[in-house]
């Protein structure tokens, strides 16, 4: 009877989510949250005047069963540069090293609603898994909803974390990293080069939006980073990410995420390439 049940509700999962759905309701994940293949991923990761410490709210308070994704951790190591595509070979050490198959399917959220989350659900397809989703509305939306909650200073998934920033740091100093679980399958066009982008500002084949700020894409305002010129790149459209999420920080339906990209002139049916400051926000336009 146990076995019989296990795999009614295995076959629940596949055939309930699709590909093409790139979030999922914290109702779903709440019936869903004991099934064998599925991992729940806390990827939560700020701002740095924010001076917020998502491993520390991690310990504080998860979505129970939860690992961590470290998104500053898991990150290419030479470059300077925040939280830059790790090589992968890195993304696939650091992946095992969480314990993460291909065979899983990921949810995937993060401490505001709908933020560093939608950069790792993106990290996770780059790399060739498309049975990744995020958490619409993310951890205030669970606990908003009356769900559980658990704690633990010193979990599993704290070592687990910190064995994947080893494995990937193993990884560029040219040592092996543990056993793979996780196999990768680069998917090179969900990612430009500077060349690329820079090619685009003349041949213009895709629709350049920045999800910064409106003063941050105008030069009003100055770069949260030392040494970075204000501005934008030419030719670009600015739609701030939050115009995406309502005050709930959870996705609009998808008639008002339509409206608002036709209302700064973008096209759905047109080619779109995202920007932002580092990476992050840009993910939540693509989402």
């Amino acid at each position: 009877m146990a076995s019989a049940a296990i795999e009614t509700r295995s076959n629940f999962l596949t055939q309930s989510l699709s590909t093409n759905d790139p979030v999922v309701s914290v109702d779903w994940l709440h019936a869903n949250l004991r099934e064998p293949d599925l991992k729940v991923l806390d990827a939560s990761w700020y701002m740095p005047d924010e001076q917020r410490n998502p491993i520390q709210e991690y310990q504080v308070a998860h979505i129970p069963g939860a690992l961590f994704f470290d998104v500053d951790g898991i990150s290419d190591r030479t470059t300077k540069l925040p939280h830059m595509l790790p090589s992968e070979e890195g993304f696939a050490a650091a992946v095992s090293a969480l314990g993460i198959h291909n065979k899983d399917g990921l949810v995937v959220y993060d401490g505001k609603g709908i933020f560093s989350a939608a950069r790792v659900w993106w990290m996770f397809r780059i790399f060739g898994h498309d049975r990744v989703w995020v958490l619409d509305g993310g951890l205030p939306r669970w606990r908003a909803s009356g769900y559980d909650v658990e704690s633990s200073a010193s979990s599993d998934a704290i070592l687990k974390a910190s064995a994947a920033s080893e494995a990937i740091e193993k990884i560029y100093q040219g040592q092996t990293a543990g056993p793979l679980t996780f196999q990768t399958k680069f998917q090179p066009h969900l990612v430009w080069t500077l060349d690329q982008v820079r090619r685009n500002i003349e041949e213009k084949t895709h629709q350049h939006i920045d999800a910064r700020s409106k003063p941050r894409f105008d030069g009003a305002a100055p770069e949260p980073r030392k040494g970075i010129r204000s501005g934008h790149v030419p030719g670009s459209k600015c739609i701030p990410f939050p115009k995406m999420l309502d005050a709930s920080q959870t996705l609009l339906p998808a008639d008002e995420l339509k409206k608002r990209f036709n209302e700064e002139g973008i096209s759905l049916e047109r080619p779109v390439l995202t920007s932002c400051g580092t990476g992050v926000t840009a993910c939540i336009l693509a989402l």
